[in-house]
């Protein structure tokens, strides 16, 4: 079984009702949910939204291959109504590299696997850059050291902080 950890992420206003489901979908498609973070909120990331978003950590044991894994949690977003045209359509309009996002699943972590392909960069290339994501992370992993890094979750967020 392979240990996998995944951020769901929701800034629309059933966001509570999204994540939730998404975590049903996420077991069902890869895997048990060995351990998930509290529901926590952030202001929108790399964009002006005026909805806060939500995100959860969660940690599955998966027998699937890191790219099962994606297929799964790209079908999971496209279940809960994630419409990525609409999202670039946005974001075109609004100049800004991000946009609203119904539901977000991202692969954080697949074992301590390092990869970069088009697909699939493991560990998530942008993790260290958000503390929207090491909160909930730190939650279920604090003490667990980042592959590339070299540091636990809980000093990534430290140090985020501290840059802050």
């Amino acid at each position: 079984m392979h240990r996998v950890v995944l951020l769901t992420g929701s800034n629309h206003p059933s966001k509570e009702r999204l994540i939730a489901r998404a975590a049903e979908l996420l077991e069902e498609h890869i895997g048990p949910i060995e351990s998930r973070s509290e529901v926590c909120y952030s202001e929108a990331w790399g964009f002006s939204s005026q909805e806060e978003f939500a995100n959860q950590a969660l940690l599955l044991s998966s027998e699937l291959e890191p790219f099962e894994v994606l297929d799964r949690a790209l079908e999971v977003e496209q279940i809960l109504g994630r419409d990525r045209e609409a999202e670039q359509a946005e974001k075109s309009l609004s100049g800004e590299a991000y946009a609203s996002r119904v539901i977000d699943v991202d692969v954080i972590f697949y074992d301590d696997e390092q990869m970069a392909h088009p697909r699939l960069e493991l560990p998530h290339p942008r993790l260290q850059l958000r503390e929207f994501a090491l909160v909930p992370l730190s939650q279920i992993m604090g003490d667990y050291v980042h592959p590339k890094f070299g540091q636990s979750i809980n000093a990534m967020l430290q140090e985020l902080r501290e840059k802050s």
